[in-house]
């Protein structure tokens, strides 16, 4: 009876952000309170519960999502994204022009989130098919499946920075295995599948022509890689130590701070706001207007987070949480597998990423704990899954669709098929690095 109750308050939570159109974070507070009544959570306790979920997983990822959000809009207003997309551009040449915008979108989308890299990136996209005369899908299908792909696989993107939290993962690992998955998804779901769409009709409006930035207003172009993938060669540079000279305590304590994510983008932060901004003379009320932009874009994300943070402590106190760990001990699948399909059939009903994963992660955190899983790969599962499909309750699919001016069939032949093959790599690629690290 219990179990029923919990999936009819995922049901109703899906009901009132798919169809209510009620705010997700609204509606999670909502179902939380439903589901601790229903549960038989004391009156007394609900309020207190709610408000230690919340700041549980704010506490670890306040500072890591904000400063995410502030790197990434430097990184884009200084130009930097730019002068990195013109530098991959002339590597690759006009034959090659699939692979550079894989390798940009890449590029860009690890330290930029999802939705400032689509609409960032896809004036670019329309500028290289209208200068090459290329068709647009074909085009600009490889750079959008390498965003996707580092939104929903690589920390410290809200989704999987999230889960290493809250599976108490290990953030460098989980992001050396996420690349190893993130390139061969996105070489399959990208150059190679819309090769099949070659001829797929589509005239995107030329409104959405990239407006650039002058030659001499733009960083140099060590600058501009190095700063954008600074967090990333932190992170792998700690746990390259650590792997390496892990037995020399007091070197490990230094770098234990320097791993921390948070103290990461907080360098990388900082180090941009210095080399991409002040060091070009950008005056500093310009940069703090460019970080308060950014907050603002990624507010409706903590509010998600903190509304799934809710839910998992209701759970934990009503004693669900072991309840599902001992039902699912019994079903024989794959503990990541079980995350995966949990988090796809989440994200086909409710459409964000995000509140798939996140949803997820509370239903699956008691297995994980009896089961032994490696919890890096489950973040990936869960991740993989995630991404799933993307159909007509995803702002993703719409925003596709008008950008490349598609009908709706084509949307689901070019964009919901993409989305599905990187979900399905992914949870193919984890599958196999499992069977080898175990």
């Amino acid at each position: 009876m219990t179990i029923l109750l919990l999936f009819g308050c995922i049901a109703l939570l899906i009901v009132l952000i798919s169809y209510a159109r009620l705010h997700t974070f609204i509606s999670f507070l909502l179902v939380s309170i439903l589901a601790a009544l229903l549960l038989g959570l004391p009156a007394t306790r609900i309020a207190p519960a709610i408000e230690k979920g919340i700041g549980d997983i704010l506490g670890g990822l306040l500072i890591l999502i904000t400063f995410g959000a502030m790197f990434g809009k430097i990184i884009a207003e200084s130009g930097a994204a730019q002068r990195i997309a013109e530098v991959m551009m002339r590597l690759f040449g006009e034959k090659n022009m699939q692979w550079a915008m894989v390798c940009i979108g890449f590029v860009i989308g690890i330290p930029l989130f999802y939705g400032i890299g689509f609409v960032l990136m896809v004036p670019l996209i329309f500028t290289v098919v209208y200068r090459y005369k290329l068709p647009a899908v074909y085009i600009g299908l490889p750079m959008l499946a390498a965003l996707s792909v580092t939104h929903g696989f690589l920390p410290p993107h809200p989704s999987p920075a999230a889960l290493v939290v809250q599976f108490n993962a290990d953030m460098g690992l989980t992001l050396i295995y996420g690349f190893a998955l993130a390139i061969p998804a996105i070489i399959l779901a990208g150059p190679i599948f819309s090769r099949l769409l070659k001829n797929m009709p589509s005239e995107p409006l030329a409104t959405f022509t990239a407006k650039s930035l002058p030659p001499e207003a733009l960083p140099g172009t060590f600058n501009s890689f190095f700063t954008a993938l600074l967090p990333v060669l932190l992170l792998l540079f700690v746990t390259g130590v650590n792997m390496l000279f892990g037995h020399h305590p007091a070197l490990m304590t230094g770098l234990s701070f320097l791993g921390a994510p948070s103290v990461v983008l907080l360098i990388a932060f900082g180090y941009a706001l210095v080399t991409l901004g002040l060091a070009r003379h950008t005056r500093m009320d310009t940069l703090m207007q460019y970080c308060v932009e950014a907050l603002k874009d990624v507010t409706p994300i903590l509010l998600i987070i903190a509304g799934s943070g809710a839910l998992k402590e209701i759970l934990t106190a009503t004693g669900v949480d072991k309840e599902i760990a001992n039902l699912l001990q019994g079903l024989p699948v794959d503990p990541l597998l079980l995350g995966w399909l949990m988090a796809a059939l989440i994200r086909a009903c409710v459409g964000s990423a995000t509140v798939a994963g996140l949803t997820t992660a509370s239903m699956v955190i008691p297995l994980m704990e009896h089961s032994g899983t490696n919890p890096n790969l489950m973040v990936l599962a869960i991740g993989a899954g995630s991404l799933a499909f993307s159909h007509v309750n995803d702002a993703g699919f719409w925003m596709f669709k008008e950008y490349f001016n598609l009908t709706v069939k084509n949307t689901f032949l070019s964009w919901s098929v993409m989305e599905s093959l990187v979900a399905l790599i992914g949870l193919i690629g984890v599958l196999i690095m499992n069977y080898f690290l175990t």
